[in-house]
């Protein structure tokens, strides 16, 4: 039977049902080396100090400062990075500094060597030069003290976030496992990318634009597999996917044609149904279940659009969720000109942005023909969502954008 439009959930009911039912996949631990790019389960806390003591900023000497400095002073040794402290000797004398060494005992102020002029064993300060107490000193723990939280659970680790590992001796790290994720296309008239096209048929291309998005995230569990248009087939090849994989995100095959056996071959192997179906457009034939031992089943209509669409807008984030990530805050772009709206589905619009004179994001829309055009998507940054509505959403109307 024809669904009817009131069978349709509204997008932010699909969201909530996502993210109720949506499995979290654990935690590993790994090496330091392997932990880049991961999302971090563990609270990281400040080893020591940071700095652990008081530190020079400048190459130089490192010296007592008063308001009776002499402009000459007896150079008495050096103090170089990675050197037991050393101690200045007494007034009118100094000590040789690299950047990064620790600041002498007894000395309280740091003179670059640019204000210097050496004559023997002595230093002669230049004219301009008026130092001061303090200066070009680190202190100890005055970017942190220890004990202090530095990292969160839920952060992705990139260079910053990995350089405080190192720093703090975290030498393997717990962070979110890496779900498997299958990724499935359906149809008779699919080819691989490399295969010559027969009469009727088109090569894959909606997995390699999911596969890409979910790698964009990190996920690179990642398999491709084609499922061609017979009963049979479909289920027999959904069940092998659901053995081995967490996630499985299938294009095509979702709609109520006669030949779209996916929704009745996730019920076969006990995917249990959330929904089906979303008020919008495209992409409105979505559907979205969880399989007998947790796995989280996406199946996405085919077209092309349609499908990079609803993986961005649903599937991305509900993985990015089960890794412990929060949910960013939304992105809210002005539209550049007027835009059609539908009157009882909401509308995603495929757009690239760009920043105006007075610093706003602006949307410029480059609408699809149709869910399978999606030759203008590489022209494009994400897509507005713009609410159910008659008429038009009008310039300079605020929407918020979800990037590809």
């Amino acid at each position: 039977m024809i669904g009817t439009m009131s069978e349709l959930i509204s997008v932010s009911q699909a969201e909530a049902l996502i993210a109720e039912h949506m499995p979290t996949f654990g935690s590993e631990r790994v090496r330091l080396d392997d932990a880049a790019g991961r999302v971090l389960r563990q609270a990281v806390h400040a080893e020591h100090d940071h700095p652990p003591f008081d530190r020079v900023m400048m190459d130089g000497i490192a010296t007592h400062w008063s308001d009776a400095l002499p402009r000459r002073l007896r150079v008495a040794g050096a103090q170089m990075a990675g050197m037991r402290m050393q101690s200045l000797p007494g007034e009118g004398s100094c000590l040789e500094v690299t950047t990064g060494a620790m600041l002498p005992a007894g000395s309280d102020c740091v003179i670059p060597v640019e204000q210097l002029r050496r004559d023997g064993d002595d230093v002669v300060l230049a004219d301009d030069c008026h130092p001061f107490a303090g200066q070009f000193i680190h202190r100890r723990g005055s970017d942190c003290v220890q004990g202090t939280l530095l990292l969160s659970p839920g952060m992705r680790l990139g260079p910053a976030e990995m350089a405080l590992l190192a720093a703090n001796g975290v030498a393997s790290v717990e962070v979110a496992a890496m779900p498997s994720i299958a990724i499935v296309s359906t149809g008779d008239e699919l080819v691989d990318v490399g295969a010559p096209l027969g009469e009727g048929q088109i090569r894959r291309s909606n997995d390699t634009a999911v596969r890409t998005a979910l790698r964009m995230d990190g996920f690179d569990r990642v398999a491709m597999e084609h499922i061609v248009d017979d009963e049979t087939a479909t289920r027999e090849r959904i069940a092998h996917l659901l053995e081995r994989h967490d996630v499985l995100l299938l294009s095509g095959g979702v709609s109520m044609g006669q030949r779209d056996y996916v929704p009745a071959a996730l019920a076969a192997q006990g995917v249990r149904k959330v929904f089906h179906r979303i008020a919008q457009k495209p992409g409105k034939p979505m559907w979205f279940g969880i399989g007998p031992r947790g796995q989280a089943v996406f199946a996405l209509p085919g077209n092309p659009v349609s499908a990079l669409v609803c993986a961005t807008r649903y599937a991305r984030p509900a993985l990015r969720q089960a890794q412990g990530m929060a949910r960013p805050a939304p992105e809210y772009v002005c539209l550049d000109q007027d835009v059609d709206t539908n009157p009882t589905l909401a509308s995603f619009v495929p757009a690239r942005v760009e920043s105006d004179a007075m610093g706003r994001l602006v949307a410029y829309p480059v609408p699809s023909r149709t869910s399978g055009d999606f030759s203008s998507l590489p022209r494009t940054h994400g897509f507005v969502q713009l609410p159910p509505g008659p008429g038009r959403a009008t310039a300079g109307a605020a929407a918020v954008f979800y990037r590809w």
